[in-house]
């Protein structure tokens, strides 16, 4: 949208310098974020008053009329019509509130618009596939972004190699479920025979999965990361949680004993990859023995890091209305004993690489003084180095594990 909108002679400014227009482009995985979106209308409104407020995205997608009864909001679009926000703009100029939301679930195509940057990134992202079926208990994904569904390959090859062109060293390869791509396409596709199509027909340098479902990390796509030149060592794998009664209620489909067979096939295939998982504590009726069945699961997993997330009530999904919701203070506090777990991990992770030369893409910014960049693996590097690597790859040896992060030399 911001590429759009500077095409069309939008300049961007800081949202606190109060801009003549803003898009707030929303989340609703819980009540939270939707509170934070409305939050950040009223910000913009305050910032300059006579400001258009356009709202797209998930929250704007599930409940327009909301939005809508908002003061200051001139738009609101759905995530289908985010591609067609130039005329919505016009049209928006002779209507008081105009609101444009299509019913998602009926999208049967994912368009790619043709990207050619990723203003204030080193990394540049390619969104292959949206879109969920899955229909999991807690979740509002499906009714937010519609049936799952794949772009075409040839228009994902074409905007790596415009990326490419651009200078991004690394391409993430970004989704709801990337690891169902291709199965909506004629003649059918895999996410392993795309990995593989993008390594031969493009430039590019590292690729990167996003969070792949545990059921669809395949035998066949491990030995093709695994014999990849490109292809980063890092899976970002949702567990959701460690205990199979719970993961019976979310509507998941797979056990603690699956779980752990693949990670130990990861481990096997890719030794020094890393292995993330996310999890959801205190799920509705999550008693503390299921915890513990839980974090005695994870503890044991080899794994590099956690993602943790308390469970939010989200209107409109099964779990709502589950009995046994587990209070706030609890959730949180089960959380932070999983967080204080994956910061342990990820120190063992980390001191594993000391004294061997890793490769890193430089990011913008700097953190204390130094440069910071990321691993194939995914591990946060801290090195000395001038601010014009920024979007390169380099190569740096870590030294130490000093104050939360792991430190390099820059090998020259």
């Amino acid at each position: 949208m911001q590429e759009t909108l500077q095409t069309a002679g939008y300049s961007i400014v800081p949202f606190e310098e109060g801009a003549d227009l803003v898009i707030v482009n929303t989340c609703t995985v819980t009540s939270a974020t939707d509170a934070q979106s409305r939050n950040l209308i009223r910000r913009a409104r305050r910032f300059n008053a006579a400001c258009r407020v356009v709202v797209t995205g998930c929250y704007a997608q599930v409940d327009p009329e909301a939005l809508h009864e908002l003061p200051g909001v001139s738009l609101v679009i759905g995530n289908e019509e985010k591609q067609r926000l130039l005329d919505f703009l016009r049209k928006a100029e002779t209507e008081s509130v105009l609101v444009e939301v299509s019913d998602i679930r009926q999208a049967e195509s994912v368009c790619l618009p043709p990207l050619t940057s990723f203003a204030g990134r080193s990394r540049a992202f390619v969104q292959i596939q949206n879109g969920c079926d899955a229909f999991c208990s807690y979740c509002i994904i499906p009714y937010a972004r519609g049936a799952s569904r794949s772009a075409r390959p040839d228009e994902v090859l074409q905007q790596v190699d415009a990326l490419v062109a651009s200078g991004y060293p690394e391409i993430v390869l970004t989704g709801i479920h990337i690891g169902g791509y291709g199965a909506d396409l004629q003649p059918k596709l895999t996410l392993n025979k795309l990995v593989r199509q993008i390594e031969l027909e493009t430039g590019v340098r590292r690729l990167r999965l996003g969070s792949i479902e545990p059921t669809e990390l395949t035998d066949e796509l491990l030995a093709t990361l695994a014999a990849s030149s490109v292809a980063c060592p890092h899976l970002h794998i949702p567990l959701q949680a460690g205990d199979d009664s719970v993961l019976q209620r979310m509507g998941r489909t797979y056990d603690r004993a699956f779980f752990a067979g693949l990670v130990r096939k990861v481990r096997a295939a890719l030794p020094s990859a890393a292995i993330c998982l996310d999890v959801i504590t205190g799920f509705p009726g999550e008693t503390e023995q299921e915890f513990t069945n839980a974090y005695d699961f994870i503890a044991e997993l080899s794994i590099s890091d956690l993602h943790v997330f308390p469970y939010s009530k989200r209107p409109g999904t099964p779990a709502a209305s589950l009995p046994a919701q587990v209070p706030g203070n609890v959730s949180r506090e089960r959380a932070e004993r999983l967080r204080r777990l994956a910061a342990e991990k990820y120190r063992r992770f980390a001191e594993s690489h000391l004294d061997r030369e890793l490769e890193v893409v430089v990011e913008s910014g700097s953190r204390g003084g130094l440069l910071k960049g990321i691993s194939g693996n995914y591990l946060e590097i801290l090195f000395p180095g001038a601010a014009s690597l920024a979007g390169q790859c380099v190569t740096v040896r870590p030294v130490a594990w000093r104050d939360g992060a792991l430190h390099a030399a820059l090998v020259l």
